[in-house]
């Protein structure tokens, strides 16, 4: 989770849920240090502490022991301090785990831009995978269509066009030809036309 999710009370039910969590610490989260583990500062890793929060609400909201990890990303050269409830993986992992968490983040972005899911019809875990696979199964197919007939339109004039003429028997690479399509009038004189041509 993002720093600016921090809320301890949160946290403490995920942790007794038996789910574990990786957060970024704030600067001002008071605590004090149980026992800290050796580490290799070769691998970016500055400390690994096991620590008691000591604030006022923190203590009262999250009365365990919690594991800090301080951490010197490589790429940025920004000093990181993750808090987490797992106590077993080693510290370079908390941090590669946060560094994970914007690809997750990145997947839901790209989620929302391409394949447009705005809102999801269900709330159980299988209505929004079946919604998620749906939605990825027309972006594929959409993709194969662009690739197989070089089309020019953007995906989303592509899904427009297929949406307006989904019961049309229309040829589908004939709805991309860019060809004008104009409608004839009935040579039948017992037929009223609706509109003056």
């Amino acid at each position: 989770m993002d720093r600016g999710y921090l809320d301890f009370e949160r946290l403490y039910r995920i942790h007794q849920c038996g789910a574990f969590f990786v957060t970024r610490s704030k600067k001002n989260t008071q605590y004090e240090r149980v026992y800290s583990s050796p580490v290799d500062k070769s691998t970016g890793v500055l400390c690994d502490q096991r620590v008691r929060l000591t604030g006022t609400n923190a203590a009262k909201d999250y009365p365990d022991m919690i594991r800090r990890v301080r951490y010197i990303d490589k790429e940025t050269g920004k000093s990181l301090t993750f808090l987490t409830n797992n106590m077993l993986v080693p510290a370079e992992t908390v941090a590669l785990l946060y560094k994970n968490r914007w690809h997750v983040e990145l997947f839901f972005k790209w989620i929302k831009q391409h394949l447009r899911v705005k809102r999801f019809f269900g709330q159980s875990e299988n209505a929004v995978k079946s919604q998620l696979w749906i939605a990825v199964g027309v972006y594929a197919l959409i993709s194969l269509l662009k690739a197989k007939f070089a089309l020019s339109q953007s995906y989303y004039e592509i899904l427009q066009i297929l949406s307006v003429t989904v019961f049309e028997k229309t040829p589908v690479f004939t709805l991309f030809a860019g060809e004008n399509y104009t409608s004839y009038a009935s040579h039948n004189p017992k037929q009223l036309l609706l509109f003056d041509l």
